[in-house]
């Protein structure tokens, strides 16, 4: 465990940048909540160029589909706008409904491991820090519909993959062990894979600035959140029996199926807000075929992991 835990403070960020500095500088005139008149915003939003893209084209899982490709300029940036969107109520979902309570679970000790005064200091710590990464992208998505003067609305998109697959694995757990034990299972993979998903969006110049800043900052934050839950992880693995372990590894898998796969959830919701015809064949099209649909296919911070805890991959 890191000596030393420093108090809770903002994202790391260079301040000789100056979207890194708004980004960081909105976050903190939020996270004060201060009681003067609300003012514009203008450190953010004069960043924002709406010539550039708002999220990589070649993430998107239809880029390469026909029907995508005879779409009009218009409709693609709309549905590049939407996916900048659903990415980030992703990343807030992840973060309020799966990390903060599987960091809680250690936090209350609810599996009985004992953990000392300076690892429930790095727990409390991190699930701070999460409350920063939930609205840093929550201000994201807020410039983007500002830029665009669109609506986007996120609470029209439905309940992210993980967090879905997650509720269900909790229905399936008998008692409040298991209940314990997948919430910290889906919270390590979270952890340890973010980065993994925050690096998609590459630092691409054709992606707006505002955007790829976000992703840096968070991005520096979990290298060190992932090694935190690392550690956790194996101080729990010590303590459990065999019976537990085993559930806990399942849990490992049904986390990282989930993290990784591609949200069809959201992206039908999309296509019918925007009424694209043929949007929800295309999308028929894509997930039924036989290419890899995951999104994120990078399992370095899994495979780490079981290697720590000496084992292979199921």
């Amino acid at each position: 465990m890191r000596p030393g835990v420093s108090p809770p403070s903002l994202p790391d960020h260079d301040a000789s940048d100056p979207v890194e500095s708004a980004i960081v500088n909105r976050l903190a005139s939020n996270w004060a909540r201060r009681a003067t008149v609300k003012k514009a915003e203008p450190e953010l939003d004069d960043l924002f160029d709406p010539s550039l893209s708002d999220y990589p084209e070649a993430l998107l899982p239809f880029a390469e589909h026909p029907t995508y490709l005879a779409m009009s300029p218009e409709q693609k940036q709309r549905l590049q706008a939407w996916a900048w969107i659903a990415f980030n109520k992703n990343v807030m979902d992840i973060e309020k409904y799966v990390v903060n309570p599987g960091f809680d679970v250690l936090a209350e000790d609810r599996l009985g491991v004992g953990l000392g005064d300076r690892a429930a200091v790095a727990v409390n710590q991190a699930m701070v820090d999460e409350q920063y990464h939930t609205l840093m992208h929550f201000n994201a998505s807020s410039a983007t519909r500002r830029g665009r003067g669109w609506e986007l609305p996120s609470r029209a998109l439905p309940d992210v993959l993980t967090v879905r697959t997650r509720a269900q694995a909790l229905d399936a757990a008998d008692g409040p062990r298991k209940i314990a034990l997948t919430q910290l299972a889906f919270m390590t993979v979270a952890e340890v894979s973010i980065t993994a998903y925050l690096d998609l969006i590459s630092d691409d110049p054709g992606v707006q600035s505002i955007n790829r800043a976000t992703i840096r900052l968070h991005a520096r934050d979990e290298y060190c959140h992932a090694s935190i839950a690392g550690e956790l992880a194996v101080l729990v693995w010590d303590s459990l029996d065999r019976g537990d372990r085993s559930y806990l590894l399942e849990g490992f898998e049904d986390a990282m199926h989930a993290f990784s796969g591609t949200d069809f959830g959201a992206w039908r919701a999309i296509m019918e807000i925007e009424a694209i015809p043929g949007g929800q064949k295309m999308l028929d099209d894509v997930e039924s075929g036989r290419r890899n649909n995951l999104f994120v296919q990078d399992y370095s911070g899994v495979e780490r992991l079981y290697k720590t805890l000496n084992l292979d991959r199921m």
